[in-house]
């Protein structure tokens, strides 16, 4: 039994969100499908991180056993010929059986896209969050500086999430600027369901002047989701890199569409 671990784009609109239905229509159910027409069993894929309706990945990471030998090129490929346009396998390569694509990761980085512009534009619909106010970039920057470390993240979780602690650590949330575009950057061990959204909403608050910066250290000492800014949109969120100990060899995500690497502006 061979343990073999992908990377994975797609454009989450197509899709219910990651975890399989009961009627199909999630990114789990396509992959599973494609790696079943390739190897000739059924499959079971784990993921790095669960996505929801709408949201995006350029580097989600999933792990599988079989019995089936085949080329690595051909696990990307092969695949890929049996999966919609809206998702892909980017990278394949085997791995050591104690690779678990959830429980193996040290760290998590997404990208929360806003186009910030009077008027949406078509191109960035389903692609980008959508703020047609101006943002005071000086005074989020200042407000997420606070959300920095290890904290209980209660005011930014999901009243369905099923996580036994809010405790997470956020070690990178740096927001950026292209023309009409903000990147607001997180890296951390991990993220409660609906924590990056929550966050981005409650940044938006402070950037257009709804609350001061000081607001968000006081709703994460709080500890209250019933005081923090609605649920930002998913389309403007991707999963874009999932970070392992290098003993198992993984590299880095493949690049997607033109999203920030790391702390330099988008290029």
């Amino acid at each position: 039994m061979k343990r073999i671990a992908l990377i994975l784009g797609y454009d989450g609109r197509r899709f219910s969100g990651w975890q399989t239905q009961p009627g199909g229509g999630a990114v789990q159910d396509a992959l599973e499908a494609a790696l079943a027409a390739l190897t000739g069993h059924v499959v079971r894929v784990t993921c790095a991180g669960r996505t929801d309706t709408g949201v995006h990945a350029t580097g989600q990471v999933v792990h599988f056993d079989t019995d089936v030998v085949r080329p690595l090129h051909a696990w990307v490929r092969g695949t890929n010929a049996h999966l919609p346009d809206s998702v892909a396998v980017l990278h394949a390569q085997e791995v050591a059986a104690e690779f678990h694509a959830r429980f193996s990761a040290r760290a998590r980085r997404y990208v929360y896209l806003i186009h910030r512009a009077s008027v949406r534009h078509p191109l960035w619909v389903g692609r980008a969050g959508w703020v047609f106010r101006d943002l005071d970039l000086a005074a989020m920057r200042a407000a997420a500086a606070r959300l920095l470390g290890e904290h209980d993240f209660s005011a930014f979780r999901s009243s369905q999430c099923q996580a036994k602690t809010p405790v997470r650590r956020i070690d990178v949330l740096a927001i950026e600027e292209s023309g009409p575009l903000v990147a607001i950057r997180f890296e951390g061990n991990a993220f409660l369901h609906h924590m990056v959204r929550n966050i981005v909403g409650s940044l938006v608050y402070v950037g257009t002047g709804r609350h001061p910066e000081e607001w968000i250290g006081e709703l994460l000492c709080g500890r209250d989701r019933r005081q923090a800014a609605p649920t930002f949109s998913p389309e403007g969120l991707y999963l874009q890199a999932v970070t392992y100990d290098s003993r198992f060899g993984l590299p880095p995500a493949p690049p997607g569409m033109p999203l920030w690497q790391g702390p330099g502006p988008l290029e």
